[in-house]
């Protein structure tokens, strides 16, 4: 990815939170919605923050993920891993999109741009292997923008900065990474993203997995990284493991290989858009170990990452039959409708994992209410401690505890 298009991407990014706060005063339904969640996380303690600044995160969170469904829809185009066009931006594809999208206004009226963009990424969620991207937890479905800011968008990727071909014949995804880093200010000076560098995961990987292979059993090897981000170490873990399945059984369905791999591998970050990236990387990554030349012919893959805060205990019990709603410090609690609170309490089982590997953030847990309840669940969270202390005492609880012949889970991070 160019300097000039991270530029035009973060510029732009900024047209859709300012649409998508236009909105949220706008709509009634969206300003419900928002206030709905605002005061269950307050009661739920997972805020003490102003509305306005909750919010502002919220919809951050939102225009990054309309942003970014751009780029995964833009990146299958280009690397025709589905059939169709939606969008466009290179040479001869824009005026193929322009034309599908006004046989679709035919076909359907009273329809908008932003209709269009969803039906693109409608078509990703029908997919077997990209069905996860966007489901349910995916905030475009619950932030919608308005119909101009979707005409902008559109414009932007086909006749205006964001013009750029994403064909690639190594499928590469990495520089999906620096959009993780660097898309939005807001969520980096928050979440304090960094990307961790290629060496660095290999290296830690050379020291947890390898072993934990050789001690287990690859069969027998499990892997979780608790705060993801954009996926680096799932990924080299992911490559790591199917090399070995197929020298193992060079012979097996190379689809039944590939699921081994990735059952294997589990991330969860509490930043939607770093798992919604995460996702991806796997999913496209598994699609090349395959073989497979199309999303639209590839299989179902399970792909294990999920979107929510590792530091808590999610309980599998449920207080009510809202699906919104799971069970936190072993009490009822609101989930955001990002989070994956189905997923998280068997992600997140303490001591079934053989690796823990990870670059938590090192910052300061600047939410009084945060602060205080990881203090409650974390005895190492003493004096004014970095989110990175009970990150570690966390990664020691997902691992395996030592066992008669003294065999105990392997934990890396980067301190």
């Amino acid at each position: 990815m160019t300097p000039q298009l991270l530029r035009a991407l973060r510029k732009h990014l900024t047209v859709l939170v300012d649409d998508l706060r236009r909105q949220s005063e706008a709509v009634p339904e969206l300003r419900d919605l928002l206030q709905r969640q605002y005061d269950e996380a307050r009661a739920g303690e997972r805020t003490s923050a102003a509305y306005e600044a909750w919010r502002e995160d919220k919809l951050d969170e939102a225009a990054v993920a309309w942003m970014l469904g751009t780029v995964f829809v833009r990146f299958c185009e280009d690397n025709q891993l589905i059939s169709g066009t939606w969008i466009g931006g290179r040479a001869g594809t824009a005026e193929a999109a322009v034309q599908a999208q006004t046989a679709y206004f035919v076909r359907t009226r009273g329809k908008t741009d932003r209709d269009w963009v969803l039906e693109a990424f409608a078509h990703l969620r029908q997919l077997g292997a990209t069905a996860r991207l966007f489901d349910e937890h995916n905030p475009v479905w619950t932030y919608p923008i308005s119909g101009d800011a979707a005409i902008g968008l559109l414009d932007f990727w086909r006749r205006g900065a964001g013009v750029h071909s994403f064909a690639d014949d190594e499928l590469d995804t990495r520089f999906l990474g620096d959009l993780y880093q660097d898309l939005s200010q807001h969520a980096r000076k928050r979440y304090a993203l960094l990307q961790t560098p290629e060496f660095v995961e290999e290296f830690i990987l050379d020291l947890t997995l390898t072993p934990s292979i050789e001690e287990y059993g690859l069969e027998h090897t499990a892997l979780i990284d608790p705060a993801c981000g954009s996926g680096h170490f799932l990924v080299g873990a992911f490559h790591r493991l199917h090399a070995l399945w197929r020298e193992r059984d060079p012979n097996a369905d190379p689809r039944v290989r590939v699921q081994r791999a990735l059952d294997q591998v589990t991330g969860v970050d509490v930043n939607p858009f770093a798992v919604a990236i995460a996702r991806f990387r796997l999913t496209i990554a598994a699609l090349k170990a395959c073989g497979e030349k199309s999303l639209e012919s590839a299989p179902e893959f399970r792909i294990r990452v999920a979107t929510g805060d590792s530091l808590l205990p999610w309980s599998r019990d449920r207080a009510q039959a809202d699906e919104q709603t799971a069970t936190v410090d072993g009490r009822p609690d609101t989930a955001y409708v990002t989070e994956d609170a189905d997923l998280l309490a068997d992600y997140l089982r303490p001591g079934q994992y053989t690796v823990a590997v990870g670059n938590p953030p090192y910052i300061t847990v600047k939410d009084p209410v945060l602060n205080e309840r990881y203090r409650r669940l974390y005895a190492t969270c003493a004096g004014k401690y970095a989110l990175s202390v009970p990150f570690i005492e966390r990664f020691f609880q997902l691992v395996r505890p030592t066992d008669d012949a003294g065999r105990a889970g392997f934990v890396g991070l980067i301190t």
